[in-house]
């Protein structure tokens, strides 16, 4: 057995997001593509790796080919280990039978013989569908000092959003003594962000616990947490102050994404002591002609733009046609915007076609989303 680690992550990534709507058809939510070169699970191992934790179990379900794919040996993440490294964990048929992951905690307790091989102190559970940048090591620090049997990061949201979160209220030493998953009627605006520290001897007993429970939904936030707020275990909820975003929706995708256009954004992508790490696809350097226009945006290494772009992020290999507009919008990798077309306030999903003098969009109306390898033909009208 390789000696025992501090503490191994286990990174929840099977998730159907199917409020991504066509985005997910056929792609696991942490694989969607974010920031002109990343994915989103890019993030939380980036995260692992700025954090010095070495051994990662990814566990996915849901169309996990590309997500596989994508993270292959642990490379781009430098999590190609010999004593550890990242590992992708599908549900696999037991003497038992074969089950598919049932909820968060079902899906570390099926792994729980990946987790005990490296006998660790402390479980860190994490989701692959967040955005932001964190030192899981400072929250390990807080953990300790508060002697915890488990610590949950949390982070204010506006109150009108309580209700999609786990919310929690805490006392004046940062002891968690209350927790409801995504109430109507939220008794505070101090969200979870899915990020939790366990202790292993204690996580693995209540794993156990709930897996026997048939009335348990085998669920981390339903079900878990609860329970041990129930038996008075000591809960600590760690306090981020950073850029954190719930990229669940068409909406918060988008806005994630326009957030990276301020002159001073509130996630630092330049940031050298946390850097995000991601597959490097190889592309030519980009190409602005003489009659383009580019303003307040990211775009990508092999773009060719013959058009104008504003406050907009094109990912790598995207064309823009000569007198195309493009503003307030995502445009996936290679994607081929043809000429006299104007996109407004729109998601162009990977591989698309968009046909010369289409409309797709409009200032002030919903994010129009157009999914992956489509081909938008209708010349002048309203897409």
């Amino acid at each position: 057995m390789p000696r025992g680690k501090e503490m191994v992550a286990m990174l929840l990534a099977g998730g159907e997001g199917r409020r991504l709507g066509v985005l997910t058809k056929e792609l696991a939510k942490p694989a969607v593509h974010f920031g002109g070169k990343y994915r989103i699970i890019d993030f939380t191992l980036s995260n692992c790796t700025n954090s010095r934790i070495d051994t990662v179990g990814v566990l996915t379900q849901y169309q996990p080919l590309v997500l596989n794919s994508y993270i292959g040996i642990g490379s781009p993440w430098d999590l190609d280990r010999k004593n550890g490294g990242v590992f992708v964990l599908p549900p696999y048929a037991q003497q038992t039978g074969a089950d598919w992951y049932s909820g968060t905690a079902n899906a570390i307790y099926q792994n729980m013989g990946f987790i005990e091989q490296y006998n660790p102190e402390y479980v860190l559970v994490i989701s692959g569908d967040h955005i932001y940048k964190m030192n899981y090591n400072l929250m390990l620090d807080f953990h300790k000092e508060q002697q915890a049997d488990a610590t949950i990061a949390v982070i204010e949201v506006p109150w009108d959003e309580a209700s999609r979160f786990g919310i929690m209220s805490a006392d004046e030493d940062g002891r968690v003594t209350d927790f409801s998953e995504k109430p109507k009627e939220p008794k505070s605006n101090l969200a979870s962000m899915g990020v939790y520290i366990f202790r292993w001897d204690v996580l693995r007993q209540y794993l156990e616990q709930d897996e026997a429970n048939p009335e348990s939904t085998k669920d981390f936030g339903k079900d878990v947490i609860p329970a041990m707020l129930g038996d008075n275990r000591k809960l600590s909820a760690y306090a981020f102050e950073g850029y954190w975003k719930d990229v669940g929706t068409i909406e918060s995708l988008w806005a994630a994404n326009m957030d990276l256009l301020d002159n001073e954004p509130k996630l630092n992508l330049n940031d050298k002591d946390l850097r995000i790490y991601s597959v490097n696809p190889y592309q030519p350097p980009q190409y602005i002609a003489a009659g383009a226009s580019v303003k307040r945006s990211l775009v990508n290494e092999g773009c060719t733009v013959y058009g104008s772009i504003d406050h907009s992020v094109l990912f790598y290999g995207v064309q823009v046609g000569e007198n195309t507009e493009i503003k307030d919008s995502v445009i996936m990798p290679n994607a081929k915007i043809g000429r006299n077309v104007k996109i407004t306030r729109a998601i162009i999903g990977e591989h698309t076609v968009v046909e010369d003098g289409c409309v797709i969009g409009e200032d002030g109306k919903e994010i129009t989303l157009i999914g992956n390898n489509e081909r938008i033909e209708q010349p002048l009208s309203q897409v």
